[in-house]
């Protein structure tokens, strides 16, 4: 089974609150978030729109650049890829015996995807308009359908690399893969004007809560489920 020894019963719960705690802080901070920009708060719409205005008329001088990001955002890091990533390891969970666990992994990436898109469909957000774009993109801004999708899926990922107890330099490769594929997706959104900075940040920041909250839910199901472990 693709699975750690588990921990002792004390333990889990103790790791699973951790989790909690930070996902609940993730949380938070997404909702207050997600009020100014439904509200329009003016500091943080002016500073989206000196941001965003910044990058852009960098992008426009840099059509080389500009390329690199779009092969990285539409291939390397798109939703599509990183779904299928886990989509990847869901089979190999299932395949091993896991079969609770992939069905988790599973569940946990569709709630996204439905909940990134209700989020923008209720807030309605316009994305960034040029009159000299460099790319486009479909649908509301906020939260980053990029951002939010890469954070969960690496963070998923690197849970399920921690479960199998994986090495530390495989560990260590990893963390960094999943480190500059967050920041890297978020900021060729930006750099290539389909997303205010907001909209970044707020992908990031819900991508996170819900991967901590598959996390603690998970653990926090094998805790109840199986017998505690004597040291």
């Amino acid at each position: 089974m693709l699975s750690s020894p588990p921990l002792p019963r004390p333990d889990r719960v103790r790791a699973s609150a951790q989790v909690l705690r930070s996902g609940a802080a993730c949380a938070a901070l997404f909702l207050a978030l997600l009020v100014l920009v439904a509200a329009r708060w003016s500091p943080l719409m002016s500073l989206d729109r000196t941001v965003a205005d910044a990058l852009h008329r960098r992008a426009v001088t840099e059509p080389g650049l500009v390329h690199v990001n779009r092969v990285l955002t539409d291939w390397l890091w798109d939703p599509w890829t990183m779904r299928a990533l886990i989509a990847v390891a869901v089979v190999a969970l299932w395949w091993r015996g896991a079969r609770s666990l992939a069905v988790w992994v599973a569940a946990v990436s569709v709630l996204s995807s439905l909940l990134q898109q209700g989020i923008k469909a209720a807030v309605d957000r316009e994305r960034p308009q040029w009159p000299d774009p460099v790319d486009s993109a479909h649908y509301a801004a906020f939260p980053s359908g990029h951002a939010m999708t890469a954070t969960v899926s690496c963070g998923l990922l690197l849970w399920l690399l921690h479960r199998h107890g994986t090495g530390r330099r495989m560990w260590r490769a990893a963390l960094v893969a999943a480190w500059v594929s967050v920041l890297g997706v978020g900021i060729t959104r930006l750099y290539l004007g389909v997303h205010w900075p907001s909209d970044v940040l707020g992908g990031w920041l819900l991508g996170a809560a819900l991967a901590a909250f598959a996390v603690a839910g998970f653990n926090r199901y094998e805790a109840r489920d199986r017998p505690s472990h004597k040291d």
